[in-house]
């Protein structure tokens, strides 16, 4: 699922089939989204409803909702984003994107030396050398750099580490960014991302409670991939982690996790619902994707700051959303 872009299990339900029985989509879509009832014939011929999430208690978190329709089946769609190149498209600001084996062990992270020449990936860069506080590693992990070695071989450690922690017991088992300022634990944001959204807690609950996101290693097999990107200007080495299962009647659930951010952001969560449709006779899908972000800048902002964070969160939604459809419409 690559396409951008959880500690407490039991707040989930982990008793779960591997096909989740389906509603009628409009009237499951309303159930759990801030959506309501759409009328799929008007997201056919091209809206994309965006919106932003509901409030949730903690200050670093925000989220966004995207719905639409795209001429495709789910199983085809599904296949699409399986096999989706973000660096294919400039506009995501993805510089660097690369597959991970199922065993750790054998993660390649030889892309970083073709690295792009640009001023976010050399703020990264620049950062590593100094230790900046505001990368997001351990304590045990910063004292790994050594004075004079070459930032991306540094972080290529650093990567493969944080994977090897990944596969033997999710994100509730990834070191905390205790670097320098107040720890944060990777596991515990994305749990705290799904538990404040009560409806979406419900809907996906039980996928994710089977996935190394929330529930240590989970018994669903993951996508794994590691990106370097830009997050505002800078430079971020990222890990994600995918998952996709199948729904009765031909529908798809999948969860795209960044379980690991060198900076900009401390988790990002994206879920997918796809729902098999008929428009005017031809096979089509109802998509539905939620965006969870945890961020210390975000929690630093209040009023009109937050509204504005909020609003180019959708605009940039928005745009990946774009992208995806237009992908899913050939």
């Amino acid at each position: 699922m690559k396409f951008f872009d959880l500690l407490c299990v039991a707040v989930f339900s982990l008793l779960s089939p591997a096909v989740v029985s389906a509603a009628d989509p409009m009237s499951e879509l309303a159930e759990f989204s801030v959506f309501g009832k759409v009328d799929p014939a008007t997201l056919a011929k091209g809206e994309i409803k965006t919106a932003a999430g509901p409030s949730m208690s903690t200050e670093r978190y925000l989220s966004v909702q995207a719905c639409l329709v795209v001429p495709q089946p789910p199983s085809k769609v599904i296949e699409n984003m399986r096999h989706f190149d973000p660096t294919a498209h400039r506009e995501l600001k993805v510089f660097l994107h690369s597959d991970l084996p199922a065993s750790s062990t054998a993660a390649n992270f030889s892309k970083l030396n073709n690295a792009p020449k640009n001023s976010a990936v050399e703020r990264l860069r620049n950062a590593t050398q100094k230790m900046a506080p505001d990368l997001q590693l351990s304590r045990a992990e910063a004292q790994q750099f050594a004075s004079g070695q070459q930032p991306f071989d540094f972080w290529a450690k650093i990567l493969a580490g944080r994977a090897q922690s990944f596969a033997t017991g999710g994100a509730p088992a990834a070191a905390s960014y205790d670097h320098t300022n107040q720890p944060v634990q990777p596991g515990k944001e994305l749990a705290g991302l799904v538990r404040q959204q009560a409806k979406v807690n419900r809907q996906f609950g039980g996928f994710l409670g089977n996935t190394g996101l929330i529930g240590g290693r989970g018994s669903l097999r993951p996508e794994l991939y590691w990106e370097l990107l830009q997050v505002e200007d800078e430079g971020v080495l990222t890990l994600g982690a995918s998952y996709s299962r199948a729904t009765s009647g031909g529908g798809y659930q999948t969860a795209d996790g960044l379980y690991y951010a060198s900076g900009g952001y401390y988790v990002a969560l994206t879920l997918y619902q796809l729902w098999p449709i008929d428009i005017s006779g031809r096979a089509s899908t109802l998509v539905w994707r939620g965006d969870f972000t945890s961020a210390r800048s975000l929690g630093e902002l209040h009023g009109i700051e937050r509204l504005a964070s909020e609003s180019a969160m959708r605009k940039d939604i928005s745009k990946a959303v774009q992208i995806f459809k237009n992908e899913n419409s050939r």
